[in-house]
């Protein structure tokens, strides 16, 4: 398995750096195998409930409205055969939202997990878990997949200390799991 962590940046950032961003992720992408792929992003995309030409991509179990970050992200994923998983699953609006203002009145869903399309079924129940404690405004992604996998491969674009926290305590469980069962 392949993963590629990333974060991007903001929707108000100049187009010249989203560009830059989103061209060296496609070109890490292209390095690796799409059948092994998972990309964890902190995206500051907006992919909203609107699946309209994008239903090979995301289902209709998204959050809110599309900003421009999320036409890019619709785009790469598109391109790259990659389905994004907060779409998938059908759950209530609090354990789809990745980012919550420190009000509380604004909820977004902006951190990702994607995984090559033809393997969508394989991912299972992607939701939020709010009662982590990772030390960041964001809230973590939890989701399993039915694989089996014997090599892992990094590539960090960027740092996103929220993911590294969660992710790395999941890997780890991932590791003791496939040895002691392999």
């Amino acid at each position: 398995m392949n993963v590629i962590q990333c974060y991007a940046p903001t929707n108000d950032s100049n187009d010249d750096i989203k560009d830059h961003f989103y061209e060296r992720l496609q070109s890490i992408i292209e390095k690796f195998p799409r059948k092994d792929l998972t990309i964890l992003i902190d995206l500051n995309a907006k992919i909203g409930i609107d699946n309209t030409g994008n239903e090979d991509i995301m289902e209709r179990h998204g959050l809110g409205e599309r900003n421009e970050n999320g036409e890019r992200f619709a785009d790469l994923c598109a391109f790259n055969k990659l389905v994004i998983g907060g779409t998938i699953f059908q759950h209530k609006r609090i354990h789809k939202a990745t980012w919550i203002s420190p009000d509380h009145t604004i909820a977004n869903q902006i951190d990702h997990i994607c995984i090559n399309k033809t393997f969508r079924r394989t991912m299972e129940n992607l939701r939020t878990r709010r009662d982590d404690d990772i030390a960041s405004d964001h809230h973590a992604l939890r989701t399993g997949r039915n694989f089996q996998a014997e090599v892992f491969s990094f590539i960090f674009l960027g740092f996103s200390q929220s993911w590294m926290n969660y992710f790395f305590l999941d890997l780890w469980k991932i590791t003791q799991f496939l040895t002691i069962n392999i």
